[in-house]
């Protein structure tokens, strides 16, 4: 029995498309891209000796390119992710990178496969592009439970600031310089666009829309209604803090709940999948006295449907909406 190599050769090559545009995106952009820093990148870029106004220009740019790039064709799938992911990479750039990354992927089938040219083109335009989704996906991800994690901490920060008799765009402003990225940096732009004239309400409801968060609407709801109808602001936000958090166990506790279950639909919409691969590698003769057969190819796609109505099924008994 021989096993064939390739298929780890395969991994091991989108692995390397993965760990590579970290890396440059690292490189080029610095540690202040990075969600650990404990100073926003808002302040970065600040204690570098960078204007007020350009580091704002910079930050709203970042904010709101991919958002502009939604109607360009194929992008699109890309555009919703990268925005809440706030990539600082432009539109063209990422697609630039895909292609980039394409080229890798292809120097390294070429080199550790014998798989044929076609193939090989279309698996490596595939792990550019898909390399890329994936690692703009998992930024998108990590980025969204940060926010939702730290809110909480920033609106009784916000409270805090009120009771002691700071205004609400100082109480931003303390929000922006004492709580790290990705808030931090969200909140001071917030706090660099009312000094410059625009209204607070409307930056939150942007803010909320962009990172598309019912939390942060929530926020911006409260701050509106208080400055049309008046109203004591930190004990609304003080309430809003505590349903806030509260909604945040509650998500984590129903996660917590449906994460058996979810990685049960994962294991069993995969095992037949990797079942089938390992069958292909152990034995690639396996089916040849079915596969002439009449009804060999109404049995694929009969287990293809039942595979495809399995995760779908699976899904819905774990997707619990809140």
């Amino acid at each position: 029995m021989n096993l064939s190599a390739e298929p780890v050769i395969y991994g091991l090559v989108f692995i390397a498309v993965l760990v590579l545009v970290e890396g440059v995106y690292l490189t080029i952009f610095g540690r202040s891209i990075s969600l650990n820093s404990r100073v926003n990148r808002r302040l970065t870029l600040l204690e570098k000796g960078t204007r007020r106004e350009e580091v704002l220009e910079q930050l709203r740019k970042e904010m709101t390119q991919h958002l502009k790039a939604r109607r360009v064709p194929l992008y699109a799938l890309l555009a919703h992710k990268a925005q809440k992911a706030n990539i600082a990479f432009s539109p063209a750039q990422l697609v630039m990178l895909m292609a980039g990354l394409g080229c890798v992927a292809f120097a390294g089938l070429t080199l550790g496969t014998g798989a044929g040219l076609p193939i090989r083109i279309a698996v490596a335009a595939a792990m550019g592009v898909g390399g890329v989704y994936v690692w703009v996906s998992n930024k998108a991800k990590k980025r969204i439970d940060l926010i939702e994690a730290q809110l909480p901490e920033a609106i009784e920060l916000m409270v805090r600031s009120l009771r002691v008799g700071h205004p609400f765009s100082s109480a931003i402003g303390i929000v922006a310089r004492e709580v790290p990225d990705p808030l931090g940096s969200e909140m001071g732009v917030i706090a660099d666009e009312a000094a410059y004239g625009r209204d607070m309400s409307d930056s939150l409801k942007s803010m909320a829309e962009r990172l598309d968060m019912q939390d942060l609407r929530f926020l911006a709801v409260a701050v509106t209604i208080q400055r049309q109808s008046g109203g004591n602001l930190a004990e609304i936000l003080d309430g809003l803090a505590k349903v806030v958090r509260a909604r945040f166990r509650l998500f984590r506790r129903v996660k917590a709940i449906t994460a058996e279950a979810k990685w049960s639909g994962m294991f069993l919409s995969g095992f037949p999948i990797a079942a089938l691969i390992g069958i292909n590698l152990m034995d690639p003769n396996y089916y040849d006295e079915v596969s002439q057969t009449s009804v060999f190819i109404p049995a694929c796609f009969a287990v293809a449907a039942f595979l495809i109505i399995n995760i779908i099924v699976m899904r819905a008994l774990v997707n619990i909406k809140v």
